[in-house]
Order: structure tokens, then C-alpha cells, then sequence
């Protein structure tokens, strides 16, 4: 199986597919074979996670409410998406984003920090923390991505697993999302990080990714592109409301 084939079977069955693959991240290199890519989406059920959108706040991405009124607990919706230190570019679907970016800014590590970290508590869903981050300060190039979930045998208990796979081909990435697919709870994501495609533009490939996630539960999308050096980034955003 070429790795085409491989990126296309993951995206149909576990992008296009999946009616909920809850919040999402991919890692990857752009076509071009000199920039790289991040890509972050949100898919919510209930009307407190839907109400929220991503925004930008100078090189900080985060999400904010849409209707101030409407929340009902912040704390595990409105959070720093994508954060930037010298060299180093992270991602996640929580607060810790944040407890990365400070313990490095301390002399951690990615690991040290997540370490620190928990499942998110809310039961009976026990949602997966998702987190990725692109190191340019190495000669050696280096993804590292993360999944912190519940104990299968112990709700209580977290399981913390650390991926961190050989740089892609240009045009493809590594993928994990919250969630395998619907459920109630819905079943976390397993297994090796996905192989997605990054093929085309980088506002291209965010269109193809909306466009593929289920449209009752989409909520927000963002795409960052980091030149090979990381001193220039851009950054395209789309939300549902």
C-alpha cells in the first residue's frame, strides 16, 4: 500500500466517515516539502460545546465564546489552541497547551509537562487530551505527539502515551483525534497516529478537511503554516457561527 493510498483510506473512514471524531490535530509537511503544516478542529454535541469558535490574539490561536451567555463551563472548552516559543510550535485540545508551553519555558520537557497532566474529568466521557508539537530548534526535525486517556480497568487512572514518528513526506502528516467514532460515551481514539494528507494549499487542505467533518457537529478549524526555519507563520481559520 503506498502511502497515498494509506492517507486516503485513513481520511475517508476516519475523517469523511466518522460522524464524531471530537477535536482533532495533525503534524505534517506542506507540499512544497519545505514548509510545515498544523492543522486543529473542533466538533461539538452539546450546545456548550458549540458555542465557541477559534480566534487569533497576535500569535496565540484560541478559542472564545460565541454567546458569553450561553456558557456553562468554560473550563474545558475555552483554552489556547496553537502556541509558539522560539522554534517550538504546540498544539492541543485543552488547557494543557498552556502547562507545555510554560514547563518548557522552565527548562522541561513535553513530556515532564504532560506528565503533570490528567484525562479530562468529565464523566462518563473521560475525553482524551490530544497534544502535538513541532520541534525546528534540532538539526533533526522532530514530531512528538501525545494522548492522555482513561485506564480501560480504572476510569480514575490516566494511561499517558507519547508517539513520536520519522518526519513525513511532503503532502502528508500524522493525525490523532479525541474519539474513534460516535458513542455514548463515545470510544477514545487507539492505536499509532493516523497518516493523513496535506496535499494542496493550506487554506485548500483546511477547506477539505471542513468540508469532510460531519456538518451537524463541526464547529471550528485552523491551519497553521510554519516555514523551515519557523520565523514566518501564517494562519487561516473557519468557524461555524
Amino acid at each position: 500500500m503506498t502511502i497515498h493510498v494509506m492517507a486516503e483510506s485513513n481520511f475517508n473512514q476516519r475523517i469523511k466517515g466518522n460522524l464524531y471524531s471530537g477535536r482533532g490535530l495533525v503534524i505534517g509537511k506542506a507540499t512544497n516539502a519545505s514548509d510545515w503544516l498544523i492543522l486543529y478542529w473542533i466538533m461539538g454535541r452539546s450546545e456548550n460545546s458549540r458555542n465557541r469558535r477559534i480566534i487569533q490574539d497576535r500569535n496565540i490561536l484560541r478559542t472564545a465564546p460565541v454567546d458569553i451567555d450561553k456558557i456553562t463551563d468554560p473550563s474545558l472548552t475555552i483554552y489556547e489552541v496553537m502556541l509558539d516559543l522560539p522554534g517550538l510550535f504546540i498544539v492541543g485540545n485543552g488547557d494543557q497547551t498552556h502547562t507545555v508551553y510554560e514547563t518548557i519555558q522552565m527548562g522541561g520537557s513535553f513530556e515532564s509537562a504532560l506528565a503533570l497532566r490528567e484525562r479530562e474529568p468529565d464523566e462518563p466521557n473521560y475525553t482524551p487530551r490530544i497534544t502535538g508539537m513541532l520541534n525546528l530548534t534540532q538539526r533533526n526535525l522532530t514530531i512528538s505527539l501525545s494522548i492522555l486517556k482513561a485506564n480501560p480497568l480504572s476510569n480514575a487512572k490516566t494511561d499517558h502515551y507519547y508517539f513520536y514518528p520519522a518526519n513525513p513526506e511532503a503532502g502528508y502528516g500524522y493525525g490523532i483525534t479525541t474519539y474513534r467514532s460516535d458513542g455514548d460515551p463515545p470510544p477514545s481514539f487507539c492505536g499509532d497516529p493516523m497518516v493523513l494528507p496535506l496535499i494542496g494549499e493550506p487554506e485548500e487542505i483546511m477547506e477539505k478537511y471542513w468540508e469532510n467533518l460531519n456538518p451537524e457537529n463541526r464547529v471550528a478549524i485552523a491551519i497553521k503554516c510554519i516555514s523551515h526555519d519557523g520565523r514566518d507563520v501564517d494562519v487561516w481559520i473557519k468557524n461555524r457561527l
